[in-house]
Formats: structure tokens, C-alpha cells, sequence
């Protein structure tokens, strides 16, 4: 057996395409790929800080995401005291729109339309059907936003 690169399934060796994600396999023969950690939760909203200092942190996170090889990050931005909606979180999905349209990140998902009979979400469970157990998942939660690196 051999780990899937991209979800970290085992897969049988020799498979070219992963039957768990449909990720294309790139081991060489006899090398058993590590699954390592593929998910993470950020917390830009812990301390309360300002605006400018959570997109700070959000930079870093991307960063050190892409340096630690994980594929998913679920950003906490909050959703705000008033109801209408946080500013760190409509300014956090600003920046992921522009990371997105620039090839930065692949894509994200708010996590309001974070359910399983979303498109997006069913092609994000595809790749890594361990977020089917993610307590986020159908819950409608509009302070966070996944992002998929």
C-alpha cells in the first residue's frame, strides 16, 4: 500500500490516479509517499486585533502553510457582535478573491456554503474526504472561510 500524496489515503501501489480524490500519483515504484498533516485551523480573530494586524496574520498563515505542504486551511474571522457581518472577515475574503484571481491559493469557500450538496464543497470532500467529518460541515458557520492551497 501506498499513501496518496494528495489526501493521504492508502491507495494500492501502482495506481496512477488516486480512486479516494483522483489525484495523480507521482511516487516512484517501492517509495511510500507520508500523508502528513494536510489541514489546519487559523484563528485571526483570537485577541481581538485590529483589521490591518489579522490580515498580517493570514499572510503568515498562507505562507507557512504552503512551507508545511498542507492543502486546507480553515481560517476563523468571525462574524461580528453587530450580525451584519465582521470587518476582518469581508476584508479576509477580499484578499482570498485577489490571491484566487492571481493563482495564489486555488480556491476558498465561505464557510456558509460549506455543505455537502455544494459543487465546490463535493469537489473539496473528493480530494479530501477526511473533512466529511469537519464539525463545520453543513452548519452554515459564516465565521470561517476555507482555503484550499
Amino acid at each position: 500500500m501506498n499513501l496518496c500524496p494528495v489526501c493521504g489515503n492508502d491507495i494500492v501501489h501502482g495506481l496512477l490516479i488516486c480512486p479516494f480524490c483522483g489525484g495523480k500519483q507521482d511516487h516512484q515504484p517501492g517509495v511510500v509517499a507520508a500523508a502528513g498533516i494536510f489541514h489546519k485551523v487559523v484563528n485571526l480573530e483570537l485577541g481581538k486585533p485590529l483589521v490591518e494586524s489579522a490580515l498580517r496574520k493570514l499572510q503568515m498563515e498562507l505562507e507557512g502553510g504552503r512551507q508545511q505542504n498542507l492543502r486546507v486551511l480553515t481560517v476563523i474571522h468571525g462574524y461580528g457582535s453587530s450580525g451584519k457581518g465582521g470587518a476582518i472577515g469581508a476584508e479576509c475574503r477580499k484578499v482570498l478573491a485577489y490571491l484566487k484571481e492571481n493563482g495564489a491559493i486555488t480556491t476558498f469557500i465561505p464557510g456558509e456554503e460549506f455543505r455537502s450538496k455544494s459543487g465546490p464543497t463535493r469537489d473539496l470532500l473528493r480530494r479530501f474526504p477526511q473533512l466529511a467529518t469537519n464539525v463545520n460541515l453543513n452548519k452554515g458557520n459564516r465565521g470561517i472561510t476555507l482555503v484550499v492551497l
